[in-house]
């Protein structure tokens, strides 16, 4: 069974190979090789068993274990295939440690994306009065692009002298594996975002847990968070969660539960006295976001639980169980002939007239 570094990679003519991607939908639209064509193992093997093409096919996973079985399986049809050892997760370090920022980020940020970042960042604080004098606020990065950026815009705020607070860039490991907490400390370098990490065994935790596993890792992840902000003396967690976060979740509400509600641009806890959450990235959208990553030639991590951060657990059979995923599906359908349909699921829960609800729950749920 053959196999290829990242680095050999890059000494190949991209004529010579067809890059074949094996990961979910949601993975590859995060981020991929430049030049590669997302297929399950299944369609792999269906498509190119009698491959006679004079280019090599370069097969890809998340870390190199799926693509290793589907080069062994194309072996025994005689098809020349080769696996990206280490998989994307391997490329993609080796991309980070190797290229430097093209621009200034902070310039970049207040120039070419001030209209459709900044600008935003700065009217979601002021609709929604996220920042008062002497706060102290935990920046919560999860080493996504959401959250990176986030932490980019609090440091350039804080840089202006606007607003008297304190930001702290707070890190949660919450049992990464070695790639990905190598991935977020070198892009907090790079950045120059001071970060500080705190650990904790969050993953292992859920593990065996069978039921909801995703919903018992986020409310401890935000218990941890709140925890550790607090004895920072932080009096505000921020979150990195953005417009389409919100309609996804509005329409996620209405769709699967039946139900009329948001995520709020802010949020008293009802665990931890005296903390609040604040989601100052409520306006941006997240085309923009993505648009910002790949003009400065940013790469992040996605999901890194134990959950999807092996290749037996990726959705290599090309659909998802994803809600959300399917939810952004049906906006960008719904948008084909209602062209404001995301302004209006956003507005919709900012104009609800009571008189027009057939029964409601208080604070208290009754």
């Amino acid at each position: 069974m053959k196999e290829i570094r990242p680095d050999e990679l890059e000494l190949l003519s991209k004529d010579s190979y067809i890059l074949i991607d094996l990961r979910d939908e949601v993975s590859f639209n995060n981020g991929r090789l430049p030049g590669a064509v997302r297929l399950s193992e299944s369609l792999v093997i269906e498509q190119y068993k009698e491959y006679e093409g004079d280019k090599t096919l370069i097969i890809y996973c998340l870390r190199g274990e799926a693509s290793r079985r589907v080069v062994e399986e194309l072996e025994e049809y005689d098809v020349e295939a080769v696996s990206l050892k280490g998989g994307y997760n391997a490329w993609l370090l080796n991309k980070i440690q190797k290229e430097e920022i093209k621009d200034n980020i902070d310039e970049c940020i207040t120039s070419l994306y001030n209209e459709k970042i900044y600008t935003k960042f700065e009217k979601a604080i002021k609709d929604y009065q996220l920042i008062s004098a002497k706060d102290k606020i935990a920046v919560c990065i999860s080493g996504g692009k959401d959250s990176m950026l986030m932490a980019k815009l609090f440091m350039i705020l804080k840089s202006k002298n606007e607003y008297d607070f304190e930001p702290v860039f707070l890190v949660m490991d919450p049992g990464y594996n070695s790639f990905n907490r190598k991935v977020i400390e070198n892009n907090a370098k790079k950045l120059e975002i001071p970060i500080e990490i705190f650990e904790t065994q969050i993953f292992d935790s859920v593990d065996n847990i069978e039921k909801s596993p995703c919903y018992i890792c986020a409310r401890m992840r935000r218990g941890y968070l709140y925890n550790e902000a607090k004895l920072r003396g932080c009096n505000k967690i921020a979150l990195g969660h953005h417009y389409d976060d919100v309609i996804e979740t509005i329409l996620m509400g209405m769709l699967y539960g039946g139900q009329v509600q948001t995520m709020m641009p802010k949020l008293r806890s009802t665990n931890f006295e005296g903390m609040e959450l604040i989601r100052p990235l409520y306006y941006i959208r997240e085309d923009d976001i993505i648009d910002f990553r790949d003009y400065n030639g940013l790469n992040f991590i996605q999901c890194a639980c134990h959950f999807t951060e092996t290749c037996e657990t990726c959705h290599t059979d090309g659909t998802t169980s994803s809600k959300r995923l399917e939810t952004k599906k049906l906006i960008a359908r719904l948008k084909n002939d209602i062209p404001d349909v995301e302004e209006n699921i956003f507005r919709s829960v900012e104009n609800v007239n009571l008189n027009g609800i057939v029964k409601y729950k208080n604070k208290k749920g009754e």
